[in-house]
């Protein structure tokens, strides 16, 4: 899931690059008429507004124009794409401080194998160990998950 989601956000980044750097040339050039750098600047105001869901057939399309590039042009924006997810990864790491780490701390309490499961994200053998805990008594089921959590 997370790989899915990691591939779509280089995939986003590499497309935005694209647009940004075409609009650019374009403007410096200065090829075209008003009317083009007009729909070159409503391509880049579009793809600021990324959805969160995209089609397999834009995926597709992305790909296919990253691969029709030089070998110089993929490189830098690869380079950019792992810029913006590197800003991406900090600023993600700073909203999920301490705020989940209370609720998961909460939710152990009250519901120990949820607060695993949240954590861990997966089914695996923690949270059966944390379903099995709870069901022979309450008590090591928090206690395992706390330290799991936390």
């Amino acid at each position: 899931m997370k790989l899915i989601l990691m591939k779509k956000i280089l995939i986003v980044a590499l497309s935005f690059a694209s647009m940004t750097i075409t609009s650019i040339h374009a403007s410096s050039v200065e090829i075209g008429t008003k009317s083009q750098n007009e729909t070159n600047k409503n391509r880049v105001a579009d793809n600021s507004n990324v959805q969160s869901s995209w089609d397999d057939a834009v995926v597709t399309d992305a790909m296919s124009n990253f691969k029709s590039l030089s070998r110089v042009e993929r490189k830098a924006r690869v380079k950019e794409a792992k810029k913006y997810l590197k800003e991406y990864k900090a600023n993600a790491a700073n909203a999920t401080g301490s705020n989940d780490k209370v609720l998961l701390a909460i939710l152990a309490i009250l519901l120990p194998p949820l607060a695993v499961y949240l954590h861990q994200g997966t089914t695996n053998d923690t949270f059966w160990i944390s379903v099995l805990l709870t069901l022979l008594f309450w008590l090591p089921g928090v206690i395992f998950a706390l330290i799991t959590v936390l």
